[in-house]
């Protein structure tokens, strides 16, 4: 290392020292400012949004983004209890760790992780990459195979982004595309798909959170979300402008096409730190003379047939179960790859530990954005942001309203699910109690979930995307913003119209 270099890294480690001091001394101040009223009530009003912006603020300046989180949390417990703050910390560790959202987590997505490893080991990636590089000769055909394919996969968005991902980075690769782009294609129809065809594991949340809110009625929850799906208009142009992107009839802008500039004038498809978050750990997909096929489709379908068993036994959609798609899937792969000896044994948990390590650093990035959406629950921020825009609304413009404020919300928390169990029961009575039409006020809330998971830095979706594609999760985050905001202005138009037509 040179000393320039040397020198600089010094720096970058002086001034972290120095933000975490002035953050934790700022942190006790402000503390001190908070009002007792504050305190005993259900918000802490105007000081909630204090760790949200300082947040921002700092991941846009240092683009180091654990840091940003832990020191926003932290600052967060520090307002909630000075004296208490380093065991508030501890304490809200532990719970989002010992919480069933983090279990899986951990387990869908690390053991997905294995399975995609030994897909590849066995040859079944290769074989496929081929299989489509025969019917998709030119850059644009394996753009649109990319999209096809991520809105044929709507079980789960998880599912969708981190099969097609892993999958199409080696093609679009080949025809020296940005890993930024395939990562917005692979991100604009994961959770978009997902709240569009109610068979889905987000159609079956959403339809559950009807229920309890008083909306649908026992058992009608799904029913009722189809309601909601007109009018999620996010999800619909989210999906529907990505072909105007691949056929270039919307040149690239902003920060995407900086990344076409890069790989234009020779520089490298994928973003600088991407190996960090890759699910294959940075290499490349090695090559197979004898690769076949179906090494890649039976564990596919394995797991989704898995998946839906507790559907076929129950004949709910409710009971789609992820987790039990994954354990049978492994199962599978150890028998279909041990006999046909593409690996032995010993490199079947070889690769069933390799490809769980390549998800620890997106599973940890996702334990701290529930760790600080968890302080931000406590202090109220959301049902702050809430309440505070309820003096903009009219029965007009609700829609409108709650998509603009849920969407910053959704920003900042990372959590769209998170903020759906917060969101709803507020907004459901409040149509109810405005005249509004509720199916519309409710798709507000979903495409607000959907939009700023997009956008987020830190959010599952983005994680989960950049994992499977190999992209840095900054830079993906900030190349896809520019891209989400259109949609989101063109969805804004939408319910603006839509408030006043309903």
């Amino acid at each position: 290392m040179s000393k320039l270099m040397k020198d600089d890294a010094k720096w970058g480690a002086r001034r972290a020292i120095i933000a975490a001091v002035l953050v934790i001394a700022c942190s006790f101040l402000i503390a001190n400012l908070i009002p007792q009223s504050y305190k005993s009530a259900s918000s802490y009003g105007i000081f909630s949004v204090i760790p949200a912006v300082f947040l921002i603020v700092y991941i846009f300046f240092t683009k180091r983004i654990f840091e940003a989180l832990i020191l926003a949390s932290l600052m967060g417990y520090i307002m909630i209890g000075p004296g208490d703050a380093v065991d508030s910390f501890s304490t809200g560790i532990l719970d989002v760790m010992m919480s069933e959202d983090i279990a899986w987590l951990i387990i869908v997505c690390g053991l997905m992780g294995s399975i995609i490893a030994m897909v590849e080991k066995a040859g079944g990636a290769w074989a496929f990459g081929e299989w489509v590089a025969k019917k998709a000769k030119t850059k644009n055909s394996v753009l649109m195979w990319t999209w096809v394919l991520g809105i044929a996969i709507f079980l789960d968005d998880y599912l969708n982004a981190l099969v097609i991902g892993s999958c199409m980075a080696p093609l679009c690769d080949k025809h020296k595309e940005p890993r930024e782009f395939l990562s917005f294609i692979v991100d604009s129809t994961a959770a978009p798909a997902c709240v569009l065809i109610p068979i889905s594991t987000w159609g079956v949340f959403c339809g559950r959170l009807l229920e309890a809110n008083g909306w649908a009625p026992h058992g009608e929850g799904l029913a009722y979300f189809i309601k909601t799906i007109p009018f999620n208009f996010y999800a619909w142009i989210g999906i529907l402008i990505v072909p105007f992107f691949i056929y270039n009839i919307i040149k690239p802008f902003g920060p995407m096409k900086k990344a076409y500039e890069r790989v234009a004038n020779g520089g490298t498809i994928v973003p600088e730190g991407s190996e960090k978050v890759d699910i294959r750990g940075g290499r490349p997909i090695l090559e197979h003379e004898n690769a076949r096929i179906i090494n890649f489709f039976i564990p596919i379908l394995s797991l989704i047939f898995f998946a839906m068993v507790p559907v076929f036994k129950s004949g709910s959609v409710g009971d789609l179960d992820m987790q039990l798609g994954v354990l049978c899937t492994l199962a599978v792969c150890f028998v279909l790859y041990l006999a046909q000896g593409v690996m032995t044994a010993g490199e079947y948990w070889e690769c069933f530990i390799g490809g769980l390590k390549n998800m620890l650093n997106s599973i940890l990035l996702m334990i701290l954005a529930f760790l600080f959406a968890d302080m931000n629950e406590q202090i109220g921020f959301t049902y702050y942001m809430i309440h505070t825009a309820e003096k903009l609304m009219t029965p007009q413009l609700m829609p409108l309203v709650v998509f603009i404020i849920l969407s910053i919300t959704e920003f900042v928390t990372g959590t769209n699910w998170g903020m759906y169990i917060i969101a709803l029961p507020i907004v459901i009575p409040l149509a109810m109690d405005m005249g509004v039409n509720v199916a519309l006020a409710v798709s507000a809330v979903i495409s607000a979930g959907v939009f700023g998971s997009h956008v987020c830095f830190y959010s599952d979706a983005t994680v989960i995307t950049s994992a499977a594609t190999g992209c840095d999760n900054f830079a993906h985050a900030k190349t896809q913003a520019p891209y989400g905001i259109l949609a989101a202005v063109i969805t804004m138009l939408m319910y603006l119209v839509a408030g006043f037509i309903f």
